[in-house]
């Protein structure tokens, strides 16, 4: 029995010296060919955005070209399955926002464990929500808002890109806060939200910078604040909405890259480096600027952190809101 024991105590370690000593060769190498990075979100966003930046300076940089896939539904679990069930190499990336971490509290059974099936990268940026209203709507301003809406409760329709996503979260708890009922009409993403704003069909909705801000330039929607605790360079004519008369309202939305599982740490360290090199570029930082965003580019450790803490907020926020997938 000693010997069979000592035997294989003198595989295991075997097998964990190849391991351990195989990283390195493997960061060295890698990578070797085009890389796949998956958008579980339509085309045209901020993630989407993101990562066709990003992916063509990691192309220039390595000389790997980075193909990206969008696999929109569900509120981005499709495309995040995709990539939790990836073989871990590095060569699937998941770019995907905040929602990642909603989702779990949202859906009774997802095929996939956000803090078991994926690895933190790097968090990208975080971004506040833009509040903006149709020009139609006889309110500038937040006050003037919620005094509509306390006037008329439920008859304000808002728009987000489905039940259960970021913007649908973020205007429930702007709604409970302020002591207000809106109707919420979802959309299939967050293009065909901004289309029914710009039309008339609905009155108000959260969305992403980049989604509003032309829009907004054109006088085609009104923007009555940003959610962050400052204000965003883009607009800066544009008040908080903490400014605007909603204490504590401080809400947003991350974008961050995971990879699967079991990926080799020298390999995801390899990533993290660059991703970070890229981010802090001039020209980078500033088009992230200019839709509305602040570059974080951590380390995947303080990304980790970010995912632990917001899979928690987001429980208790999603039980206490009440929101449910449809």
């Amino acid at each position: 029995m000693q010997v069979h024991t000592v035997a294989r105590c003198l595989v295991a370690a075997s097998v964990l010296f190849i391991a351990t000593s195989a990283s390195p060769t493997q960061a060295q190498d890698y990578p070797g060919k085009p890389i796949r990075c998956i958008v579980p979100y339509v085309p045209g966003g901020s993630s989407d955005f993101l990562a066709r930046l990003i992916g063509q300076k990691l192309t220039d940089a390595w000389g790997q070209q980075v193909v990206i896939d969008n696999r929109s539904g569900a509120a981005g679990n499709i495309g995040t399955d995709a990539a939790a069930k990836a073989p871990p190499d590095g060569y699937t990336m998941l770019l995907v926002a905040s929602t990642v971490t909603m989702n779990p509290s949202i859906y009774s059974k997802l095929p996939f464990d956000t803090e078991k099936d994926l690895l933190p990268v790097t968090q990208i940026l975080w971004q506040p929500w833009l509040l903006s209203v149709h020009p139609s709507l006889p309110a500038t301003n937040l006050k003037q808002l919620l005094a509509l809406a306390k006037a008329k409760p439920g008859e304000l329709n808002y728009a987000s890109g489905g039940s259960g996503t970021s913007g649908h979260i973020a205007a429930e708890l702007f709604a409970s806060m302020a002591g207000v009922k809106f109707t919420h009409v979802p959309y299939r993403s967050l293009g065909p939200a901004g289309t029914a704003l710009l039309t008339g069909e609905v009155q108000l909705v959260f969305q992403s910078p980049i989604a509003g801000l032309e829009h907004v330039r054109s006088g085609r929607i009104r923007p009555i604040g940003v959610s962050g605790r400052s204000r965003m360079a883009a607009l800066p004519q544009v008040p908080t909405i903490l400014e605007g008369g909603l204490p504590g309202y401080d809400e947003g939305n991350w974008q961050g890259i995971f990879v699967p599982a079991q990926t080799p740490r020298a390999v995801v360290n390899k990533l993290n480096q660059e991703l970070v090199r890229i981010l802090k570029a001039a020209d980078v930082t500033d088009s992230v600027r200019r839709v509305g965003g602040n570059v974080i580019a951590s380390t995947p450790e303080e990304f980790g952190a970010v995912v632990r803490a917001d899979l928690k907020k987001y429980a208790a926020l999603v039980k206490a809101v009440g929101i449910r997938a449809d």
